[in-house]
């Protein structure tokens, strides 16, 4: 067992740890003993405002005003800009509430006051979920997607657009034999293309764009809200590179946690609840838990 996140710093900081760690506490208790700029990235998905009990005192969601819970995760986010590395990222997944069949707007709440507040937004990425949670009423329309916001301190930032390149939509374009066509628009310099030479694409892989089209999670654990791991991959491998640290203030069923181990990140889970983070243990098989002081 670890006295200290200080000593678990110097132990996850050596290159000779590759592991994942967790820290069953407030997050709020946490993260101000963590040492500056010591993680590269931040992956995360606070509770959502008023949507859910999860049994554990002072947790974050239930204040009694919209402005109150924004206010919270404004001192969770000044203390996670602190640690990220000055080329760090931060990756927020948010949902919304609804009260009095009034859609509060949480998501766009949150990501205004994060940038007043110093940080820069980069991209609203929009989760499709292709298995939303059916919804009764008939008055309104199913809601089916979430937010994910991409953050990051410094205008100059690590992002490896390369590790999650997709298909591209329509296939590489190729130049006519018979045609000769000038391309000095392209800014190559040329007069024309060699015959049958790709326009673009060359490799079949384009962008990866800012809708994500996935399912919803169906982890077979008591944690209420999970991920699939497809919706965290791009984060992690966009934002890090192996060996990086990745933190999760708010770690839930441990996702973000998989995702790191399995493509070679380390990473800190804190999690309020020590039901979930025996689950977690239990999940990505960790050893002994450990407990901040």
């Amino acid at each position: 067992m670890l006295s200290t996140t200080s000593d678990l710093f110097q132990k996850i900081s050596s290159p000779a740890d590759t592991g994942l760690h967790i820290l069953q506490g407030d997050c709020l208790d946490i993260l101000p003993q963590l040492p500056s700029e010591s993680v590269q990235c931040c992956v995360t998905s606070p509770p959502y405002y008023g949507l859910r009990d999860y049994g554990s005192d002072g947790q974050l969601g239930l204040e009694k005003t919209p402005q109150e819970y924004v206010e919270n995760l404004l001192k969770v986010f000044r203390e996670v800009k602190r640690v990220l590395r000055k080329d760090g990222t931060l990756w927020l997944i948010l949902g919304d509430t609804t009260v009095n069949k009034n859609l509060l707007g949480i998501p766009w709440s949150v990501a205004f006051a994060l940038k007043n507040d110093g940080w820069i937004l980069r991209r609203d990425v929009i989760w499709n979920k292709t298995n939303p949670t059916p919804y009764s009423v008939k008055d309104n329309l199913t809601p089916s997607h979430e937010f994910i916001f991409f953050f990051v301190k410094f205008q100059r930032y690590y992002y490896d657009s390369n590790a999650i390149k997709e298909p591209a939509k329509n296939p590489p374009k190729i130049i006519n034999k018979n045609k000769q066509r000038s391309n000095r628009a392209l800014g190559n310099g040329k007069d024309r293309f060699s015959p049958g030479e790709r326009i673009w694409g060359k490799d079949g892989m384009s962008n990866k764009r800012d809708v994500w089209t996935l399912p919803v999670g169906h982890y077979k654990g008591e944690h209420f809200a999970t991920f699939p791991p497809a919706l965290i991959t791009p984060c992690i491998l966009a934002g890090s590179r192996p060996g990086d640290i990745i933190l999760d203030p708010f770690a839930g069923s441990g996702t973000v946690g998989a995702v790191a181990q399995k493509y070679n990140r380390r990473a800190v889970l804190i999690e309020l609840s020590a039901k979930y983070c025996e689950l977690i243990r239990d999940r990505l098989g960790v050893r002994p838990l450990e407990q901040a002081a």
